[in-house]
């Protein structure tokens, strides 16, 4: 069996760098393997509107294209809410605010809402 760690690292790296270089904010990265069979990464983040979340996840599939990966499936990029990018080992979720704070898809995996991407609502409490 071929050891694709490393391959999986570079490409994490390669996403997070896209979003940084697109000022996403919240990023969290959830190490799936040998929980998931889905992925060995999940990555999360947030843009402050549609149009930023659209051209984030533009920026990061051409990254990804650039980079050789050929059967990248990205779903959502109309709408901007939330953005799903399927890098094979690693997949990304773009979302707005509040639509990652609804979803809160970190407590499906254990771990807590960044305080910034919190419900405006609980900020104030």
């Amino acid at each position: 069996m071929q050891d694709t760690t490393g391959n999986n690292r570079d490409l994490l790296e390669l996403v997070r760098n896209s979003l940084e270089d697109d000022k996403a904010e919240d990023i969290v990265v959830i190490e799936l393997a040998g929980k998931s069979s889905i992925a060995d990464y999940m990555v999360i983040a947030s843009g402050n509107s549609n149009r930023q979340v659209s051209a984030m996840s533009d920026h990061l599939l051409r990254g990804l294209k650039n980079a050789g990966m050929k059967s990248i499936i990205a779903e959502g990029k109309d709408r901007g809410d939330w953005v799903l990018v399927d890098a094979g080992d690693v997949v990304v979720h773009l979302f707005r605010p509040e639509v990652r704070a609804f979803y809160n898809l970190e407590k499906m995996w254990g771990l807590e809402l960044p305080e910034s991407a919190q419900p405006f609502a609980s900020q104030d409490a």
